[in-house]
């Protein structure tokens, strides 16, 4: 008997034990079934700056390709880290973001970003090379530009009657409450680094401390803190200057032809951004298909042309407009490149920043 029921209780082990197995090919089938029925969507998902790819750009590589984008916004880097590392590096197919953040998530425990197969990206010949091989990508390996960025000083000239040069003017008691800022950490801070004579990438505590306290004299002065239309503020008249992104500057020059641009003395940041791929991206074909429409010479232009920001793409050259190559927001003369600097990872020195940069906003 005792036989007999240990052949019983082995035969249900094995069923029980078959069933588990089998529910478990059943779930691996499934996921793997789900990975291929979204890889063959005709959608790509990208994630970068409000109206940093133009509504009419996208609409063409609708038209052209039949994929449907859609378009999720965030305001900083830091922001659009914390949500790729919240989903794995999923849910996203391509994200436009800095070559500073892009070295922060190559260094990541967990990879947040895939290889980037160049030999499915034929538009990738026509990135101008200076661009190329930066310190926070060797080789490119994970991002292609797309833009440069840098940010001036705007000011209403009208309203504003000292001299302006650089940093140290924008702490002028006399611009009490009249001034908006470009509503970021890194920035701000690192315009604050630069004013005291240090990097935009300083890690020391002492120096860090210096630029806390600098900061504190400069918040009676500002009015507005905006990351995306910062040169709105300077239009209405609701502030005088500010400190803000080329493309800004440039749109509150064309509002009011009066206002001057300022390059600042100290030295500009030189903001180099780009096209990822994260690991986990549901539509890497589509997502290579974007980059090599978006690195299309004519389509390039149209996109910087809209935004005003620095093309990297030497096709697109050939499409420029004299105004638009005369555009003093959007070409700065070498002199003022040279004297630039790109934005590195800080490591652990960055929660320093972020505790600077909310006691200030606080203040």
């Amino acid at each position: 008997m005792y036989k007999k029921l240990s052949k019983i209780l082995s035969l249900l082990l094995v069923a029980v034990l078959s069933t588990f197995a089998f529910s478990g090919c059943s779930k691996s089938t499934t996921t793997s079934s789900n990975t291929q029925k979204a890889s063959e969507e005709k959608v790509v998902n990208i994630f970068t700056w409000a109206n940093y790819v133009p509504d009419d750009v996208v609409k063409k590589f609708e038209k052209k390709t039949g994929i449907k984008v859609n378009y999720t916004n965030f305001s900083t880097n830091e922001e659009m880290l914390a949500k790729l590392q919240a989903v794995k590096g999923s849910q996203y197919d391509v994200v436009i973001c800095s070559d500073y953040i892009v070295e922060v998530m190559g260094k990541q425990k967990d990879v947040l970003m895939q290889p980037i197969d160049k030999a499915n990206i034929a538009n990738y010949k026509n990135v101008d090379t200076k661009y190329l091989n930066q310190e926070y990508d060797k080789g490119n390996k994970y991002s292609i530009p797309y833009t440069l960025g840098t940010q001036m000083i705007v000011y209403n000239p009208d309203k504003i009657k000292t001299d302006i040069k650089g940093y140290k003017d924008l702490w002028n008691p006399e611009l009490k409450g009249s001034m908006v800022l470009v509503d970021d950490s890194r920035i701000v801070i690192g315009m604050t680094l630069k004013k005291l004579g240090y990097s935009m990438n300083e890690t020391d505590k002492a120096k860090l401390d210096q630029a806390k306290a600098e900061l504190k004299k400069l918040r009676p002065n500002v009015k507005v803190f905006d990351a995306d239309t910062p040169h709105n503020s300077l239009i209405s008249g609701d502030t005088s200057i500010g400190f803000m992104y080329g493309s800004q500057a440039s749109a509150a020059v064309r509002a009011n032809p009066k206002f001057k641009i300022v390059y600042p003395e100290e030295g500009m940041n030189i903001e180099e951004d780009n096209f990822v791929i994260p690991v986990k991206a549901p539509h890497k074909k589509n997502a290579e298909q974007f980059i090599n429409f978006m690195l299309d010479g004519e389509i390039s232009n149209a996109a910087t042309t809209s935004n005003e920001y620095i093309n990297t793409n030497l096709a697109a050259k050939q499409f420029m407009s004299k105004e638009y190559l005369n555009n003093k927001a959007v070409f700065i003369p070498d002199e003022n490149f040279k004297k630039g600097e790109h934005f590195k990872d800080l490591g652990d020195a960055a929660k320093t920043y972020d505790l600077i940069w909310s006691e200030f906003k606080q203040q």
